[in-house]
């Protein structure tokens, strides 16, 4: 028996042994896949704890059958069942309810949730799904009320942001901030290093000051944590371009039928009389090309107890899709930042961003780009002659020429050194009191060169050197921002919650320009030709016309108070005071106030327990914010422009007084209004944003028309700056998302949102009423105006009311003789006689349309299934129009195949005149060239693929995804022409379109892998 008892109790123990050992794994965080420090690990069952490590390990004893539970500050409980003994991994989610989201604000970070103004965010998910190789292209369609357009498609090309619309008829860029450094130019930004991107479109942008009247984008870059183990992540996507457009171009025989019946019209010879033997040549097939894009980034991240640390390095390589290798661009990026608590009250913060990039450029734009020759040269011509060589655009006009000979004969190099670092210290004392100062600043040297060679294109040709000419330029800029301030936070009886910040700020920045023209090398090889070997040099300081240097500067004071009792009703004021170098002593100051409020309803006792809102905030806003972003030194004459003398019988080429002064300019203001509501429903899963705006603009800095009298005619002399017109911009901003998880495996997010502007100029302070711009064809009246009573940038032109069919149509009809000193005939556009004075001039011009949209839509989706994850984004824009100008009006240019729907005859069309080489007047600009541009694009499409964590053990990875995507996939518009989202960016004619290089079509593959 006793044998028996003690055989027993040795089954019961092993027995119990086996069913308690150590269980093992790692805790991470599910949206990073980064390790957790210092997450708690409790076994609920024995009631024993432990924490992880650095690598986020643990151990613990446990039985088959108990309970572990998982918490980590600012993430989801977890508790999980122990089954067996396999390592587990742990993922913990964010907890949105405890980890509030922060912005920064200016001077400061505010939660969301307290957030008074109209701040829209975009994280750094989002921009990792995008793969922009422009930072400005993840905020199209991501951020209601933003808007982003191209001047041109070719690689590093700047991109034009505008908040809310066009504010001001001159510098509409708004104030780039990266991680507190101002920053003009985006290109020197990888967009992989940014974790987020705040936009401040309402009066709460005010406390930036003047710099900051078109709105405020914020970008932080990512940083370490505390105690956070070291965490190495590395990027690499690459891919290739195309075009994502072409324009159908006559081929060879019908271009020669074409101009046949042209030539007959007129009563001329035809200059085809045989058309079955002719050369065929797309020139937008021989200049448009598929282009490489590669970009590599890797960073590492990490923190102790008392310090933070980041760095990261990335390399972008683009060639173009004209030009390939003619029009590249180059980035390499280095940035770092390093915090630390020097003790319990002293912490310092530093950063640094370095950016290297070199571009070549080809002639993009305009008359005489290489896509506006492309479309207008002859298909009968081929690229080269039967010698081999570059066949000469005779007969097209003096701007048409080959565009393949002009891409081999383009030669130019610039390249940006560029280095941002910031310092700054904090020092808290007497418990409720902050004290921050901290400097900014920026250098950069920009240096380059451009060779014209000797060159014959053809007989009259504009483009033709007899002479070649090489320029070599240095520029330097460099600028600094101080700011101290002192914040006060203080909580009363557990309710009244008090921020009080009071500091100043000064800016300063400089530019120095520099360069050597060279005329008449002998050799005519780019490789070969230099400044000393020109036969005439000149330097940069011998021509007038514009300022070899600059040096402005700004100084503030500001005070913001910020209020809130009991979490449920808020307040912010600021007051700001600018002082700026651009106006003259007496208007040097200027004082601007803004106010918001907010009241969180959801959080009142008769919403507590309502089973509707989550949340509900309601927020209002006001302010007047300066601007003074002209030309330096308006208020005063500069000896900028060109005077010629006579010394000893010699014409000396000397200076005289530049651009007219006008000692009465003053600051620009803007008076901004905002309501706004923000909600949340369905457990937090639908968010709904919703903001009414109206922003005027008063004291318009404006150049106005002036009479050639007071000398702004002559050679670098030009009209004063006056405070000339009002401006106003207001509309809706809607947005909503939702997201869920449908199944264990299933989740999505969707996201909508739209915005409406209507832009109307109030007043124009000219004896004209009105300022003209924007050119059309040549030798044609401006098309553009700025006018009260209409959006800014206006068509204005011609109404067409049909074709004439016959004679008696004609003869029926006012006189248009004024339009091209010829009388129409049947074929010809008829012109509405608007005034009704009996015959058509300038006098029945009228609005044609304009190239601001009436409504811009983003719409995203993603889908998450296992390991599998989708993304698509979609941009849309409705009611702007564009200016088709990038036809040449002459009689042996090529065309677009709409001329095959032109008039025949009597019946034949109504829309389309008929062709001629004679002098008519169908090229006046009508709305015959207005465009509906509106657009929906699938700006990106992204299937990707994660592997599992048990794959990745062996070969050391946190997480490592792999994806393919389509940038730009398609575009969905009416518009003829090669992009319908391009603009020039010059407020006053942004949407004539002379041959916008096309945004590109891009496949591209990658990984994001982590260590």
């Amino acid at each position: 028996m006793n044998k028996f008892t003690l055989l027993l109790f040795y089954f019961i123990a092993a027995y119990s042994f086996a069913q308690q050992s150590i269980v093992s794994g790692k805790v991470l965080e599910q949206s990073t896949g980064e390790a957790l420090l210092g997450a708690t690990v409790q076994n609920k069952t024995k009631n024993k704890a432990t924490t992880t490590d650095f690598d986020g390990l643990f151990s613990i004893e446990a039985s088959v059958g108990d309970v572990l539970r998982f918490t980590y500050v600012g993430a989801l409980t977890k508790e999980v069942t122990v089954k067996n003994f396999d390592p587990l991994t742990i993922k913990l989610l964010e907890d949105v309810a405890t980890l509030e989201e922060v912005v920064v604000i200016g001077y400061g970070t505010q939660a969301v949730r307290e957030v008074t103004g109209a701040v829209s965010i975009v994280d750094s998910e989002v921009i990792e799904n995008l793969k922009p190789s422009r930072v400005e292209e993840a905020l199209q369609g991501q951020v209601a009320g933003v808007n982003v357009t191209s001047s041109s498609g070719s690689p590093g090309a700047g991109l034009n942001i505008r908040i809310r619309g066009i504010s001001t008829n001159g510098d509409n860029r708004p104030l780039i901030l990266v991680d507190g450094n101002i920053i003009e130019d985006l290109s020197v930004i990888n967009p992989g290093d940014i974790e987020s991107v705040s936009v401040l479109k309402d009066a709460t942008a005010g406390i930036y000051g003047v710099r900051a009247a078109n709105g405020v984008i914020i970008i932080t870059t990512k940083g370490g944590r505390k105690n956070q183990p070291l965490t190495v992540e590395f990027n690499s996507w690459g891919g290739f371009q195309q075009t994502s457009r072409k324009l159908p171009t006559l081929n060879s025989q019908q271009y020669a039928l074409i101009k046949n019946e042209a030539f007959a019209n007129n009563g001329e010879a035809i200059p085809f009389t045989d058309i079955s033997n002719l050369s065929n040549t797309d020139y937008q097939d021989e200049v448009f090309e598929d282009a490489l894009v590669l970009n590599n980034d890797a960073s590492i991240r990490g923190g102790t107890e008392k310090s933070t640390y980041a760095f990261g390095v990335a390399v972008l390589s683009q060639d173009g899709i004209v030009g390939s290798d003619k029009s590249d661009f180059d980035r390499f990026t280095m940035r770092g930042n390093f915090d630390h608590n020097w003790t319990k009250n002293l912490k310092m913060e530093t950063g640094f961003l370095y950016s290297y990039t070199s571009n070549k450029s080809i002639n993009d734009g305009g008359l005489g780009s290489v896509l506006f020759n492309a479309l207008n040269m002859a298909p009968t011509i081929p690229v080269r002659n039967a010698a081999g060589e570059f066949s000469l655009a005779e007969g097209l006009g003096n701007e048409v020429i080959n565009p393949e000979a002009q891409l081999a004969n383009t030669f130019n190099k610039n390249k940006v050194g560029k280095i941002s670092g910031n310092f700054g210290l904090t020092y808290s004392f007497l418990d409720h009191f902050k004290a921050t100062a901290r400097i900014q600043a920026n250098y950069s040297e920009a240096y380059g060169n451009n060779f014209n060679p000797r060159a014959f294109y053809g007989f009259g040709k504009v483009f033709n050197l007899t002479e070649n000419v090489y320029s070599e330029y240095e520029n330097f800029f460099s600028d600094y921002t101080y700011d101290a301030f002192v914040t006060y936070n203080n909580t009363f009886n557990d309710k009244h919650n008090v921020e009080a910040t009071l500091g100043m700020s000064a800016f300063r920045t400089r530019g120095d320009f520099n360069d050597q023209t060279a005329f008449g090398n002998v050799s005519n090889d780019y490789n070969e030709v230099s400044i000393s070997g020109g036969r005439n040099i000149v330097d940069g300081d011998e021509l007038v016309g514009s300022a070899r240097r600059f040096d402005q500067r700004l100084l503030s004071h500001f005070l913001r108070v910020q209020y809130d009792y009991d979490g449920k009703y808020l307040f912010s004021g600021v007051i700001r005071r600018d002082g700026s170098t651009i106006f003259g002593p007496e208007n040097r100051f200027g004082v601007f106030p803004t106010a918001s409020l907010g009241w969180i309803a959801s959080e009142e006792s008769f919403l507590k327990d309502n089973k509707i809102f989550d949340f509900l905030k309601v927020r209002a806003s006001a302010g007047i914010i300066g601007n003074d972003r002209i030309p330096a030194f308006g208020f005063v004459s500069l000896l900028t422009g060109e005077g010629q003398y006579v010394f000893n019988d010699q014409i000396i080429n000397g200076t005289a007084g530049g651009a007219l002064s006008n000692p009465e300019i003053k600051w620009e203001e803007q008076f901004t209004a905002n309501v706004g509501v923000d909600m949340q429903f369905l457990s937090n899963k639908l968010n709904v944003t919703l903001d009414v705006f109206n922003r005027e603009t008063k004291d318009l800095l404006i150049a106005p028309d002036v009479s050639g009298i007071l000398g702004a005619a002559a050679p670098g002399s030009g009209a004063p700056f006056i405070n000339g017109g009002d401006i106003r911009n207001r509309g809706i901003e809607f947005s909503i998302g939702y997201s869920d998880k449908i199944t264990n495996d299933l989740s999505f997010n969707a996201n909508f949102n739209f915005a409406t502007l209507d832009n109307e100029v109030l007043a124009v302070n000219n004896d004209n009423g009105f300022i003209e711009a924007g050119g059309f064809g040549v030798g044609q009246p401006p098309i553009t105006r700025f006018q009260e009573g209409f959006t800014i940038g206006y068509f204005y032109g011609y109404q067409t009311d049909g074709i004439f069919q016959n004679a008696a149509e004609v003869a029926a009809h006012p006189s248009q003789l004024a339009l091209a000193g010829v009388e129409a005939q049947p074929g010809d556009f008829r012109y509405k006689d608007l005034n009704g004075d009996g015959v058509v001039n300038l006098d029945d011009r009228t609005e044609l349309g304009d190239p601001l949209p009436d409504v811009t839509m983003g719409f995203n989706l993603s889908l998450n299934y296992k390991n599998w994850d989708f993304q698509s984004y979609f941009f849309a824009s409705l009611g702007n129009d564009m200016v088709r100008n990038y036809e040449r009006n002459q009689p042996l240019t090529n065309t677009t195949t709409n001329i095959l729907n032109r008039w025949t005859g009597e019946g034949s069309t109504n829309s389309f005149p008929r062709v001629t080489t004679g002098a008519t007047a169908n090229q006046v600009f009508s709305d015959f060239f207005v465009e509906d541009a509106s657009f929906l694009r699938a700006q990106n499409l992204q299937l990707g693929y994660t592997l599992n964590e048990k794959a990745l053990d062996n070969v050391k990875l946190s997480k490592l995804r792999i994806y393919a995507a389509v940038r730009n996939a398609f575009t969905l518009t009416k518009y003829q022409g090669f992009d319908p989202s391009a603009s020039s960016g010059d407020p006053l004619a942004s949407g004539i379109d002379n041959g916008f290089y096309p945004v590109a079509r891009t496949f591209l593959i990658g990984i994001n892998a982590k260590f």
